[in-house]
């Protein structure tokens, strides 16, 4: 219990000394009029209140990730505690705060410009295909994902193995949250979800201190790597952890919200400080996987009964069961109820502002004003079919490919971000809070590219090769970053 309340105080005081280090190295202007009253439209520049816009950023980036990834972590062993709590202080807290920030500075643009904006035009193309690429990839996940929870719920039509009919469904759904204002559909019920998702972890949480304190992984027990499948804790646990820590998808979202703040005050509160929820929730999952399934009676740990309960149902979706059994056995029939939201209905809500994103990015790049619903129609039905189409691709395969996109995009936006600090920070190192985050997941996603099953897949005996090339990618890059500023 020891390093899950360290963990815990560490993420609350990280948001407080540290979010205000990073609010000051950015240097806001609280004069300065936003976007959200410069541009008001009355569809995605709106104003709101910020507690409700905290609450919409929360569940935007939460989903499943800071749940679904933290069980999977949990499975390289406590490692994962110290990667929630520095991922989130020092990767994703700046990841988010920054490009929500820098989108507010821009006029709220998409966050293709905003790295365009600092790495170049031929960057800013190559980030609308890959921005686009990830939030297709995402809105599919969780839009055959839920379809498929749901029809084991209440069986309804299937085409084969897809259930066809909740599809539509969710899809319909999708529609409307895309095209209507932001203020209508997600601003209004959205705030609701968000504070459900935190009361169900809270519960989770006040239950495993309780009653099951003693059974809770410590650091103490090692920080070697608990993974029976073969993978090594570096990159895999980093990617596998990346909601909980650090997450590209976040900063495809806070332009959404940058849309809506009234005063660059509460950026810190809305952008860091929601990243520091999600490491919160993230925590909680991680400690609640890796204590439910002790037995110290029969000298069973919780990570070690974990791997046996996965080993058990092999095939299975285990993030997915693991929720459900832990909700139900400490939460009861409220937590049978609490398990269906933020197992189907987190993900919907991340899915249909994922395509939200992406009807916004294509109309940055073809500079077509969204206050006509036309407009609004003729970027979104492209969309549409592309995410159709794509649920009926292997959901496995999609989902290997989005975790790795997803984290490539936070190295571009964290490099992006270093190159903004260094131009307009009055701190002379100032770009450091950025650029360090920065090399370490150039590192992660490089490697990962060798290692991972969906990557070149090297044998043991050869991953040293990942490694080097990883290191001088990293090395490359700070290379031309150290010029750069020497030319500027």
């Amino acid at each position: 219990m020891i390093t899950f309340f360290v963990s815990l105080v560490a993420l609350v005081v990280g948001f407080i000394v540290y979010g205000t280090v990073v609010e000051k190295v950015f240097g806001i202007e609280p004069d300065r009029q936003t976007p959200a009253i410069t541009k008001s439209d009355g569809v995605d520049y709106v104003p709101m209140k910020p507690w409700r816009i905290f609450l919409v950023q929360f569940l935007n980036i939460a989903g499943l990730g800071p749940i679904f990834g933290a069980i999977m972590g949990i499975f390289f062993g406590p490692a994962a505690f110290l990667w929630i709590v520095l991922g989130t202080i020092f990767g994703g807290g700046v990841h988010d705060y920054l490009s929500g920030m820098m989108s507010v500075r821009s006029g709220g643009v998409s966050l293709p410009d905003i790295i365009g904006n600092q790495l170049g035009k031929t960057m800013k193309f190559f980030m609308r295909i890959l921005s686009l690429l990830l939030l297709i990839l995402l809105t599919t996940t969780f839009l055959s994902g839920p379809a498929s929870l749901l029809q084991g719920l209440a069986p309804l039509p299937a085409s084969g193995t897809m259930p066809m009919v909740w599809v539509l469904i969710i899809f319909g759904y999708y529609v409307l949250a895309t095209i209507l204002p932001v203020d209508k559909l997600i601003g209004r019920f959205y705030p609701i979800f968000g504070a459900l998702l935190l009361f169900m972890g809270f519960g989770i949480m006040v239950i495993m201190i309780g009653w099951h304190s003693t059974e809770m992984p410590e650091l103490t027990d090692g920080l070697y790597n608990r993974a029976t499948d073969g993978m090594p804790l570096f990159p895999m646990m980093f990617v596998s952890i990346a909601c909980g820590a650090i997450s590209g998808f976040h900063g495809t979202q806070s332009p959404l919200m940058a849309r809506c703040i009234t005063n660059e005050r509460q950026g810190r509160w809305i952008f860091y400080g929601a990243m520091v929820a999600e490491g919160i929730l993230a925590l909680i999952w991680a400690a609640a996987a890796g204590t439910f399934f002790a037995n110290p009676e029969e000298g069973v740990y919780g990570i070690d009964g974990l791997q046996q309960f996965a080993a058990e149902h092999q095939g299975a979706n285990i993030a997915a069961l693991v929720v459900d059994r832990v909700s139900r056995s400490w939460l009861g029939i409220i937590g049978g109820i609490l398990a269906i939201v933020g197992v189907i209905a987190a993900p919907i809500t991340s899915g249909d502002t994922a395509l939200r994103s992406a009807r916004l990015i294509v109309a940055d790049f073809l500079n077509l004003d969204q206050r006509p619903v036309v407009k609004r129609l003729m970027i979104a039905f492209p969309l549409f079919a592309m995410v159709f189409g794509m649920v009926f691709v292997d959901f496995g395969i999609v989902w290997r490919y989005f975790s790795w996109t997803n984290q490539t995009l936070a190295v571009f936006t964290l490099w992006a971000g270093t190159l903004f600090l260094y131009k307009h920070s009055r701190y002379r190192y100032g770009y450091l809070m950025a650029l360090i985050p920065a090399l370490f997941m150039t590192m992660v996603c490089t490697s990962y590219i060798f290692i991972a099953k969906e990557g070149l897949h090297l044998p043991a005996e050869l991953r040293w090769i990942g490694y080097v090339v990883a290191a001088c990618v990293t090395v490359l890059l700070l290379t031309l970053f150290v010029l750069h500023t020497q030319k500027n």
